[in-house]
């Protein structure tokens, strides 16, 4: 997998399968950017999993926080990390030992890490590294758009809506608007 580019495909595809995501280094601040990107997953329906050792047995946005993955009771489908790229590969490592193993390590702006990559790609993991799942999925709902800044996505269709207000945008497949567009205007 070529980490420098992702084509959406491989990045909304995750984001449609992933439902619950660890998020590791989470903080409770509300300034910090893991709270922005933990809250904003959390009300697009995600079952989000705070982690953070100092925060252990407390609870962030109403979640409560795990020290470490392996503290997690339940399993994991990612595991975002909002660590720096040193502490990934104990990260990864840990993340390998889960039954059942999560299917995506997510690495966040500005963190790679190759080894900590190639070691969970060989362990079957698909991996994305220096991206951030709030603005992918911002990006590939429509939802940035009505800010202005350009998604990289050209459609001529308005994006699905995902409950009330214009920020409330579903991720769905070009391959799904486009069927269901075609199947609604052969009736017309």
């Amino acid at each position: 997998m070529n980490h420098d580019s992702y084509p959406d495909s491989y990045i909304r595809g995750i984001l449609n399968t992933a439902k619950t995501i660890a998020m590791v280094g989470i903080s409770p601040k509300e300034n910090r950017p893991s709270y922005f990107a933990f809250k904003y997953l959390l009300e697009r329906g995600y079952h989000m999993i705070p982690v953070n050792p100092g925060q252990a047995g407390k609870e962030i946005l109403g979640q409560k926080c795990y020290a470490s993955l392996t503290d997690i009771p339940e399993p994991i489908d990612m595991v975002d990390i909002f660590r720096g790229a040193s502490h990934v590969p104990p990260i990864v490592e840990e993340a390998l030992t889960l039954k059942p193993k999560p299917m995506v390590i997510w690495m966040q702006l500005t963190i790679r890490n190759e080894e900590a990559a190639k070691r969970a790609e060989e362990a079957g993991l698909k991996v994305v590294m220096d991206r951030c799942p709030k603005i992918e999925y911002g990006r590939l709902s429509s939802e940035i758009s009505w800010m202005g800044i350009n998604s990289r996505t050209l459609s001529s269709k308005r994006a699905q809506g995902f409950g009330s207000g214009v920020q409330r945008m579903a991720l769905t497949s070009a391959a799904k608007t486009t069927n269901r567009t075609q199947g609604e205007n052969d009736g017309d």
